[in-house]
């Protein structure tokens, strides 16, 4: 079975532009980005246009590439501070003299609509979160909507990263899955993984997993957006091959990608329902 993000990723977009009409709410996603990265720059304008699609207002912070961090923080305050504003987004990565930990924690918890602030971190480990990181969210939708039980079974995610690796850990423990976390360190990879009924690969190397490292049935999430030798886009997993032996994968491109801003709209939504709330 193939795990088609870009399908019920266009599902829950309809469902959100025809909740946020009926709403009568206007939500707003200001995005803030840092310097002229090509990749950066594309991803921002990917989640202006799903701001768009979905009837999402959206605004745009452009710093240049010498700023400090202070200024970074200062903008940032500015956002926390307009009411009219209901998610913000540091696009990452941030250039090496902006003190990267310093600006997410300047974000406001009940904006951050990305949710890397410690506080939405500890909630999340605590098992009541508040807003998800929007990748391993999106994975969890995933799950959810083709049916995929988690409970009971024994997942693997390989890769250790905030954004992905340790709060998708989190969502399946709080799912009841019995999760192992993988990462450069650990002694014999490949035996962890072929233990795997359900195995995230967060790991950015390209076709990395290949078909003797998956145990037979398992379902397959690629995270790895990655290029081979010849340039071709691909995930962390051998597509080909492993696609033969697991019950169910996702593909690289069209699997997680389209998830991950499917979910960065839902929480925007949920943020300005969230400021209604406090209103009345």
């Amino acid at each position: 079975m193939i795990l088609s993000g870009k399908d019920i990723s266009e599902k829950r977009l309809e469902s959100l532009k025809e909740e946020i009409e009926n709403s009568g709410l206007n939500p707003c996603l200001a995005t803030v980005i840092v310097g002229n990265d090509p990749a950066s720059q594309m991803y921002v304008r990917m989640k202006h246009r799903a701001c768009d699609r979905v009837g999402i207002k959206s605004a745009g912070v452009e710093l240049p590439e010498e700023v400090t961090t202070s200024e970074v923080v200062e903008a940032v305050s500015k956002l926390n501070a307009d009411p009219s504003v209901h998610g913000i987004l540091v696009q990452l990565p941030l250039p090496k003299q902006v003190d990267t930990e310093a600006v997410i924690e300047s974000v406001s918890p009940e904006k951050d609509v990305d949710g890397f602030h410690p506080y939405n971190i500890g909630q999340l480990f605590s098992g009541r979160p508040q807003f998800v990181p929007c990748t391993p969210g999106g994975i969890m939708t995933l799950f959810n909507e083709y049916g995929i039980e988690l409970s009971g079974k024994k997942a693997v995610v390989v890769g250790r990263s905030v954004d992905v690796g340790r709060p998708m850990a989190a969502l399946l423990i709080n799912a009841d899955a019995t999760v192992t976390v993988c990462h450069s360190r650990t002694k014999d990879l490949e035996a962890e993984m072929k233990e795997a009924d359900i195995l995230v690969s967060a790991i950015g190397k390209a076709r990395f997993v290949k078909e003797e490292m998956v145990k037979e049935g398992a379902v397959v999430i690629d995270v790895g957006i990655n290029y081979d030798e010849n340039g071709n886009l691909c995930g962390d997993i051998d597509f080909d091959t492993v696609s033969k032996k697991s019950s169910a994968i996702t593909p690289v491109p069209g699997g997680v990608g389209p998830m991950t801003i499917a979910t960065l709209m839902e929480n925007t939504l949920k943020s300005a329902k969230y400021h209604a709330d406090l209103q009345n």
